[in-house]
């Protein structure tokens, strides 16, 4: 495909996404004024260190309800849900999988790692919605607001010219340290960090599996804050159904450490080496289902 044909295509495919997030049924929670972008990186294999991946988590801060996102994760759904969206993401995958062969990586700024996970802090009032997948099967449970129990330090740095200040937490499994503006009074942050005296503008694990870096503020004029349906494919929307952060962790873990398994039973044969040995150490953001 020319350089001009993949223009086209890129125009054309936006022109469908966009033209169609309409037909997302979104219930509208709250009207965000800012919006904060984060550079999201973990480390999936936990033991040798050699499988890091990158997500972009955009935050949407409303007078009374904020939700955290993947970026990617958003577009994908929005293809999903156009017209074409099978189809363009037939030739996405095709595209990637022939470029990964022939560089032996993935392509420059591709985003290798998007977050299922969905953080509506304070809805309902005092609490927080997730929601979430195992595979095609989407749940939704309700955990704490405001959930760390931050020391705050005196250590101090400069973040996107705004003065930071260290504050560090032990919140399920991992030890934390935040970075956060005093002079932005949002006590907010990426995926499910918050309760600080100002945004969390970075934030690390002690062994910095997990990482979240804020590359962007944007100050908006009532954007929309909806609450992100199931989205099927095209017309056809799913439902998410309820479960606890325990259970549907411990879903999650089997469901990772049973995928030759399961690929195998899909196959009808035994293409992947199902023994403990090809299964890859990693672990969740949150480390106390077990």
């Amino acid at each position: 495909m020319t350089p001009q044909n993949k223009s086209i295509m890129l125009f054309l495919l936006l022109i469908s996404i966009f033209t169609n997030l309409k037909i997302f049924a979104q219930q509208v929670l709250d009207h965000a004024q800012f919006k904060f972008f984060y550079d999201y990186a973990f480390e999936f294999d936990t033991l040798t260190l050699n499988d890091s991946r990158k997500d972009l988590i955009i935050l949407q801060v409303g007078q009374n309800i904020s939700k955290s996102y993947s970026y990617p994760t958003f577009y994908y759904d929005s293809l999903r849900a156009s017209p074409d969206g099978e189809r363009f993401m037939r030739q996405i995958r095709r595209e990637l999988a022939i470029s990964m062969v022939e560089t032996g990586k993935p392509p420059k700024g591709f985003i290798s790692g998007a977050m299922g996970t969905r953080v509506y802090k304070n809805y309902p009032q005092g609490q927080v919605s997730v929601t979430d997948a195992i595979s095609n099967n989407y749940y939704i449970y309700i955990d704490e607001l405001h959930p760390q129990s931050w020391e705050i330090l005196d250590s101090v740095k400069t973040i996107l010219d705004y003065p930071v200040q260290m504050a560090v937490s032990y919140f399920r499994g991992r030890r934390w340290t935040a970075w956060f503006a005093p002079d932005i009074p949002i006590s907010d942050g990426p995926w499910k960090l918050s309760g600080l005296p100002g945004l969390i503008m970075e934030a690390y694990d002690a062994k910095k599996h997990h990482s979240f870096n804020i590359v962007g503020i944007e100050k908006v004029d009532d954007e929309p804050i909806v609450f992100s349906p199931v989205v099927l494919s095209y017309g056809s929307f799913g439902k998410h159904e309820e479960t606890n952060r325990i259970a549907f962790l411990r879903g999650l873990f089997r469901y990772l450490h049973n995928m030759p398994d399961i690929m195998n039973a899909q196959l009808g044969r035994d293409t992947f080496d199902s023994s403990s040995a090809s299964n890859r150490p990693h672990d969740f953001i949150e480390r106390d289902y077990r």
